[in-house]
């Protein structure tokens, strides 16, 4: 039987391997003007200009891989490699992008995770420079407020953070602003709050020490339902509430034992829902557990939390913004923006949390949405 007489591209890769790249890079430029829609070629092409010293012709070689397929990893990753060794300034920017495509972990060859690694690296450097370089044109004279808006707004175009939008698993309001924290000025009955921290740790102390709390499992869904993030949660222990208000019910077993807490409570804006709120609780998280990525039932409700006892070690993640608990201490955030939260420490983590209004939405406005969820006949819930 007659042999096949090998192609363009294996005397290529005979060349290369005998340690000819300028020959291998011949005959690869021969095949491409047969299949020049071909990336594998181009890719090839542009190794062997690499190893010739001809960075502009292997830069040229990978930006015609890109052409036919502008999200190859391998490609992205290769051009940034030659905008650094040609000390492009360019550079930055491409391992930024090659990273943005990389695969997950368990998908990277052996061989190419110290490249990645590299660009890791490179693109953080990029993005701390640009970072930088951004906050120097920021004028004087801004508020905390507008301050902390403006760096976020400078670490999204460095590409630091990005934003996450709203995804609740129920009821989506249109409009209404997707801030993952939300400024402590529009609810100026925090203030109250923060200031019965005294009492409300008092209240919560007894009624753990009576031991007549109503404490249940923080998540409780039937057999029925897919759990996912859940399932290692689910009618445990590990993560427990005591509700004080529970989709707009008073719990009295545990409400009558904290009058200054719902006191304080009682000037929040809080909404008002048949069958789904006001609600109110302390969170009970224990130690060394964490609770997944998640987001809420609905956009028109914020979450409120006020830390009581705050281990170290523990954290708060919403979208890209991770936060750490101070007791004392309230903070408001939208829980349909995907967050998590953990307790890597060897003590139990509390934090009183309530549901409240967004200052965004008008009382017309609120008065609909409690008729329409009301009628749907969806709980809120709380919110850790």
């Amino acid at each position: 039987m007659a042999k096949t007489a090998p192609t363009l591209e294996d005397m290529a890769d005979q060349a290369a391997a005998a340690g000819d790249p300028s020959a291998a890079a011949r005959l690869l430029e021969q095949a491409i003007g047969e299949k020049a829609d071909n990336p594998r070629l181009w890719t090839k092409l542009s190794a062997m200009r690499r190893a010739t010293g001809d960075t502009a012709g292997a830069l040229e070689a990978i930006d015609r891989v890109l052409a036919l397929n502008p999200l190859d990893f391998s490609g992205l990753l290769a051009r940034a490699v030659l905008l650094d060794r040609a000390g492009d300034p360019r550079a930055g920017e491409a391992f930024s992008r090659a990273v943005a495509q990389a695969p997950d972990g368990d998908e990277i060859p052996e061989a190419m995770a110290a490249a990645l690694a590299h660009a890791r690296l490179k693109s953080e450097q990029h993005q701390s420079r640009t970072e930088e370089r951004l906050l120097t044109a920021v004028p004087r004279g801004l508020g905390p407020a507008e301050r902390r808006r403006i760096e976020r707004f400078i670490s999204n175009s460095a590409r630091r953070t990005r934003h996450f939008h709203q995804e609740p698993t129920h009821f989506h309001y249109p409009g209404l602003p997707e801030l993952d924290f939300h400024d402590a000025e529009g609810f100026p009955a925090l203030a109250k709050l923060e200031g019965s921290i005294g009492a409300i740790r008092a209240e919560f102390d007894a009624l753990i020490a009576a031991e007549a709390a109503e404490m249940v499992p923080y998540v409780q869904y039937s057999e029925q339902v897919p759990l996912r993030q859940w399932k290692a949660l689910n009618f445990s222990r590990d993560w427990t509430a005591i509700h004080l208000l529970q989709n707009g019910r008073r719990v009295e077993a545990n409400a009558r034992h904290c009058p200054r807490t719902l006191e304080a409570l009682s000037a929040l804006p809080q909404p008002h829902v048949p069958g789904a709120c006001p609600n109110a609780m302390f969170s009970l998280l224990a130690p060394h557990t964490r609770i997944p990525p998640h987001t809420g039932v609905a956009n028109t409700r914020l979450v409120c939390h006020l830390a009581l006892i705050v281990p170290p070690a523990c954290g708060f993640r919403v979208g890209d913004t991770t936060v750490q608990w101070k007791e004392g201490e309230a903070f408001v955030f939208d829980d349909t923006i995907e967050h998590e939260a953990w307790n890597d420490s060897d003590q139990l983590r509390v934090v009183l949390i309530a549901d409240l209004w967004p200052p965004a939405l008008g009382e017309a406005e609120r008065e609909a949405v409690a008729a329409v969820i009301a009628a749907a006949g969806v709980s809120f819930g709380g919110g850790m």
